[in-house]
């Protein structure tokens, strides 16, 4: 079915249907002229927006539709993770080819559902225009955060700690993955999977955000989107420091390591700037990588010390193999 078919309100109403009425935190949901929400006293909203263009940031030969609606949603979700805050409404907006088929956008609503349900979240509008170029999808997320207490990125002090969550790399292993289209049975299953998994439906890292707050001792937060060199750069900038980043103790899943032996690729050259991990980087005070390891591992998670934070030139160096590097970001650059 066509979207000319049923038209503006008919597709309105068929992705709309895909998704829950929310909590009660909506006042006035989709249908008005805006949406109305309450928030808790003594907390801050905290606002992200990001775009994301069809043959830019996807392609449809490297993800199904019901798995974008899924990923156009954690890659906000990631922002506010890095916030420390907890994801709360969303206004999808959508520039739509006007030969789009109508059953494209209800599995991506159906992926948009799902990721919804998993953090809580409610989409309380957007808005929907007709393109006669490639396929557009606008998300913006309204998180809330205790008042005064949003992790950043500029507090990272020398002597601190420099962690990473979960495993990197894996997104964009997975990426290669798929444009490499090998032939069967040169990348076992059990490699490929938890490759197309990190790429197609990475998982935001809302919990480890909320555990890094209520800890109090992360001093910087910034969100993997753009490779570990790119945020890490970023975390040096804001807060006028050096990282110093070990490469030995970047952690890199068993499936990244292994597609990098069968492709003959460098798997570090992933985590470093491949991008779309959408873990968590930053800093901790000296003394607290024990217990901060201990509480993320009773959480089903893990966190990772992978270098230090000291004075000298804003920026980031890399040690690796008994030689010191300076490390530039070289993540995706829209302009660069």
């Amino acid at each position: 079915m066509k979207i000319r078919e049923i038209g503006e309100f008919g597709l309105i109403d068929k992705i709309t249907g895909r998704l829950g009425r929310g909590d009660d935190s909506v006042v006035v949901g989709i249908g008005d002229d805006a949406a109305v929400t309450a928030y808790a006293q003594g907390h801050h909203v905290v606002t992200t927006t990001d775009m994301l263009v069809e043959g830019v940031h996807f392609r449809s030969d490297t993800i199904d539709d019901r798995s974008l609606g899924y990923k156009s949603l954690a890659v906000s979700i990631s922002d506010i993770a890095a916030m420390g805050a907890l994801p709360k409404h969303a206004v999808i907006s959508l520039a739509i080819p006007v030969e789009m088929d109508v059953e494209r956008l209800e599995d991506l609503y159906t992926g948009v559902a799902d990721i919804c349900e998993e953090f809580q979240t409610t989409v309380v509008g957007g808005d929907i225009v007709k393109t006669s170029g490639p396929f557009v999808i606008s998300v913006t997320l309204l998180g809330q955060v205790e008042a005064g207490r949003a992790l950043l990125r500029s507090g990272a002090k020398p002597g601190d700690l420099l962690f990473v969550t979960g495993t990197v790399g894996g997104s964009a292993a997975g990426l290669q993955y798929i444009q490499q289209q090998h032939s069967e049975g040169v990348v076992p299953t059990e490699v490929a999977d938890p490759l197309l998994q990190a790429h197609q439906r990475p998982r935001p890292q809302v919990e480890a955000g909320r555990l890094l707050l209520e800890s109090g001792v992360c001093t910087s937060l910034n969100d993997v989107s753009d490779g570990l060199a790119s945020e890490c750069n970023e975390i040096a900038k804001m807060s006028g420091v050096t990282l110093v980043l070990l490469a030995e103790q970047i952690p890199l899943h068993a499936s990244v390591r292994r597609y990098a032996e069968i492709s003959g690729q460098q798997a570090i050259d992933w985590a470093l700037f491949g991008g779309e991990d959408y873990q968590l980087v930053g800093t901790m005070q000296p003394d607290s990588a024990e217990q901060m390891q201990a509480l993320f591992e009773k959480n089903g998670l893990t966190c990772t010390v992978i270098g230090r934070v000291t004075d000298g030139a804003v920026g980031v160096t890399l040690q690796r193999g008994g030689q010191t590097y300076e490390l530039k970001p070289r993540g995706y650059n829209h302009f660069g």
